[in-house]
């Protein structure tokens, strides 16, 4: 549980700094902010169940973790696509 906190507290730290970045937002920034919203999202979502008494059940305990994986799978998306899109920016 302490891991899902820090890492979902990492993953809103990534998000704010990318929205402080000083360039103008366009239109495509959109396909990053996305899935990194969502993903933090998911985290959050499982943060919540982890911290219900009835995650101490295996059947629970297993979804909180597979919507917390996919949460960060979601993060790591959009920061791959943002890494992607600025590598193309600086051709």
């Amino acid at each position: 549980m302490t891991v899902v906190g820090v890492l979902a507290a990492f993953s809103l730290g990534i998000l704010t700094q990318w929205t402080d970045d000083p360039e103008p937002w366009h239109l495509t920034d959109i396909g990053v902010v996305t899935p990194m919203v969502a993903g933090i999202a998911a985290q959050l979502v499982a943060l919540k169940r982890l911290l219900h008494p009835d995650s101490l059940q295996a059947s629970q305990y297993s979804r909180a973790i597979r919507m917390f994986l996919w949460g960060l799978g979601l993060l790591a998306a959009g920061v791959l696509i943002g890494v992607i899109q600025d590598g193309l920016a600086a051709l």
